[in-house]
């Protein structure tokens, strides 16, 4: 776009010195003149040539569209080039001529050109706008007859055919700008601006010639030439605005504006005022003239009410069509609507657009268990707490089913903070008929940083689903902001195509497919096992074995989380009723997910499902995510409270994967923090993240809860961890995950050595290759 800028540049100077040398009139009266002819003409064939490139630049409608400017102004072009000649030739003055027929092209070209670019979803169709332009010359027509055209007519100084050509250059004119203005109503473009104000321009010189050449005063290279020369530049500037962009159509179906409606009625109210007093002098007409009025503006005043009826329904209609009926939110149109311009004002003016994408957690279990109607009041009520945790200018729309989305503008800590907020306005239970629900967001937010303006609108809607569809992989939802390491998983695409995986899982489930591995957790003291973490996984038959990771997205998203749940639990509390009967007593640990432990009547059933198999609180270790309890904390600690009271032992899984607040070993009721694997893999080569790591296990260990280093891989690090006062070590240097058999086995033979009074260290799992081939 840097040629055509400088091209720009350049005819605005050469206009600029060539105004001035004709105001100036340097070198004479004779000089002006031909200097006046020949810009004209210079710069019609720069228009016509712009309009030619724009056409070449643009597709479809929008090339015709410049293209029939091109032939209109190349017309003009040929007018003036053919008008030089007579003047600077023949020194003849000619009118009518043949030059006046390539002038009046010039109207015919640009009305089509009008008429022809898009306008996107218009209520107007480009008929009537014609129309419209054809009903304000009408009455400015009779306004300038009334005024001057008829001592024109009546002084016979000109022929009846010059007279109709003094009357159709203004006409033609009026015609183009006001279907120049109707359209740029529609559809505010700069190419758009320019165009129209360069036909306003050289129709009000026009209309300047008209007038003194009809008195015999005009003079070559005066301001009429200066007035054309002007109009010209700003169409060839237009032309050369539109780039491949153009003029586009605005894709948002919106009523009319009042001015559309109005402008047509206005010259004909100022017609009938001009015309009322000079018909009134007129013998016998005035009776005549003032029944026609009375009808004449009846029917009028009638048009205008329905009009301004047609208007209302219209807008209510359009307001409609961008609302989601049951929320009244935006809906995926409008959206997109506000997205793009946000998107365009960010390109053009910098500042930070953000998208949240929210996808509400076992919403299906509504729908079942309640019924659609519940599940459509609780969608209301969510939109309402949605909205009030946004600002004014903030954008919130139903996209469809359960998810929904928020426009943001500004600073991307101001987006964030709006984000936390909309996730943390879920804490509080949704009553819906007499049921108080508790129903928790996945969200994701994407944000484009200011002055970054590589980033398209598709791209950002992908990346905030990325992130959203990471918190569901999280298995605690929440909130989770998108980074480039961010990806979908393999089963989401399976699931996508025909929901085959989907109905897999659910026959995994209903059959209860779905397995336990089990890895142990060693003492660094003495060597011990002193529990076992619980990890499910799922024999796929065409797939093979899958992490959690690759299915546990479809739990949430389709309402499967408590019955994952109650499996997990399930199946973790039966296998520990069997070592037991084998003489072999350790803790097992299992994962709970964000809506379990939103549910106060958890902590009851985990005692009843002990209860039921004989088994003591101190079986059992509920471990939850650091990331879960950002967005719930305050639940989080009355379900924790009543799992502690209860005997069951509390861990922070994952600590130092999230947000690493600290204040929640403080206060929340804890036995244990696990430190993530990524938080403990670089100790043996970052001294800063060595000194981490051991001031968190020195607090943990002044607040009195139990550390435990997950992803060990190799000696050297439990060794660090070891001399750090790391309390116990889980990973696969220590034991990798193994099935229920396998692990009583390992418990077994872990205590024979034990009673042998043989070493039994934590480096040495004592796990055959088979053993540990099977659950990798």
């Amino acid at each position: 776009m840097v040629h055509v800028v400088w091209v720009a540049a350049t005819a605005t100077t050469a206009a600029v010195a060539l105004v001035a040398w004709l105001i100036a009139e340097w070198g004479g009266p004779q000089t002006t003149e031909a200097a006046a002819m020949i810009g004209v003409l210079a710069f019609a064939v720069f228009a016509a040539l712009s309009a030619v490139w724009a056409g070449w630049s643009s597709r479809g409608r929008q090339r015709l569209a410049w293209m029939c400017l091109a032939a209109g102004l190349g017309g003009w072009a040929f007018g003036e080039a053919l008008w030089a000649y007579y003047r600077l030739v023949l020194h003849a003055d000619p009118f009518p001529s043949i030059a006046d027929v390539g002038y009046l092209l010039y109207p015919v070209g640009a009305c089509a050109a009008l008429l022809l670019f898009p306008l996107g979803h218009s209520v107007h169709s480009r008929t009537r706008l014609l129309l419209d332009g054809l009903i304000v010359v009408g009455a400015l027509f009779v306004v300038a007859w009334v005024t001057v055209l008829r001592f024109v007519f009546g002084s016979g100084s000109e022929s009846a055919f010059a007279a109709v050509l003094y009357v159709t250059y203004p006409a033609t004119d009026v015609i183009v700008v006001t279907v120049a203005l109707l359209i740029l109503v529609r559809a505010k473009r700069p190419a758009l601006v320019l165009l129209t104000l360069g036909n306003i321009v050289t129709a009000l010189a026009d209309s300047a010639w008209v007038y003194s050449d009809a008195r015999n005063v005009y003079i070559e290279g005066g301001l009429v030439d200066v007035g054309w020369i002007v109009g010209l530049l700003l169409i060839g500037v237009a032309a050369l605005a539109s780039g491949r962009g153009g003029v586009t159509a605005e894709e948002v179906l919106g009523p009319p504006k009042r001015v559309e409606l109005w402008m047509p009625y206005l010259p004909v109210a100022i017609a009938a005022a001009v015309c009322a007093p000079f018909l009134l002098t007129m013998s016998g007409v005035p009776p005549l003239v003032v029944s026609w009025a009375l009808l004449v503006s009846a029917v009028m005043v009638r048009q205008f009410l329905v009009v301004n009826q047609n208007q209302r329904l219209l807008a209510i209609v359009a307001e409609q069509a961008l609302r989601d009926p049951l929320t009244g939110l935006a809906n995926r149109l409008l959206f997109h609507d506000r997205l793009s311009h946000a998107m365009q004002l960010q390109k053009r003016e910098g500042g930070a657009v953000a998208v949240l994408l929210l996808d509400l957690d076992d919403f299906k279990r509504v729908n079942d268990s309640l019924g659609h109607p519940a599940g459509d009041a609780l969608l209301v009520q969510v939109a309402l707490r949605i909205v009030s945790c946004v600002r004014p200018g903030d954008t919130v729309a139903r996209l469809g089913g359960d998810e929904f989305a928020v426009l943001t503008e500004g600073g991307p800590a101001q987006s964030r903070r709006i984000a936390h907020r909309v996730v943390r306005a879920f804490e509080e239970p949704f009553v819906v008929d007499g049921h108080a629900l508790v129903i928790q967001p996945s969200a994701g937010l994407a944000l484009v940083p200011v002055d970054d303006d590589s980033v398209s609108i598709e791209d950002l809607l992908k990346r905030a689903d990325t992130a959203m569809y990471s918190a569901k992989r999280s298995t605690s939802g929440g909130l989770q902001t998108f980074t480039p390491d961010m990806s979908h998983v393999a089963a989401n695409k399976r699931d996508s195509q025909g929901g085959l995986l989907l109905e897999e899982l659910r026959n995994a489930i209903d059959n209860v497919d779905l397995t336990l591995a089990y890895q142990p957790k060693f003492d660094l003291d003495n060597g011990d096992i002193v529990g076992v973490e619980a990890l499910i996984r799922w024999p796929h038959p065409e797939l093979g074995v899958l992490a959690p990771d690759q299915f546990l997205p479809l739990v949430h998203r389709h309402g499967l989380v408590q019955s994952v749940t109650d499996l997990v639990v399930s199946r973790a509390l039966d296998a520990a009723v069997e070592w037991r009967a084998n003489g072999v007593a350790v803790p097992i640990a299992v994962n709970i997910s964000a809506p379990s432990l939103s549910d106060l009547d958890f902590p009851n059933r985990i005692v009843r499902a002990l209860a039921e198999r004989g088994l003591t609180s101190d079986a059992l270790t509920v471990e939850i995510t650091e990331d879960l309890l950002v967005d719930n904390i305050d639940r989080a600690q009355a379900v924790l409270e009543r799992l502690r009271v209860r005997g069951i032992r509390v861990a922070i899984d994952d600590f130092g994967s999230g947000y690493s607040a600290l204040s929640y070993l403080r206060d929340l009721p804890i036995d244990e923090v696990k430190l993530d694997r990524h938080f403990v893999s670089p100790i043996l080569t970052d001294t800063r993240a060595a000194a981490i790591v051991r001031a968190v296990i020195d607090l943990a260990h002044v607040l009195g809860v139990t550390t435990v280093a997950e992803g060990v891989e190799n000696g050297e690090t439990a060794a660090k961890l070891q001399e750090f006062g790391c309390d116990v070590v889980q990973g696969y240097y220590c034991g990798p995950p193994i099935d229920a058999a396998a692990m009583l086995d390992l418990l077994r033979r872990r205590g024979q050595r034990s009673s042998d009074g043989s070493s039994a260290g934590w480096g040495d799992a004592g796990t055959s290759r088979s053993e540990i081939e099977l659950m990798q």
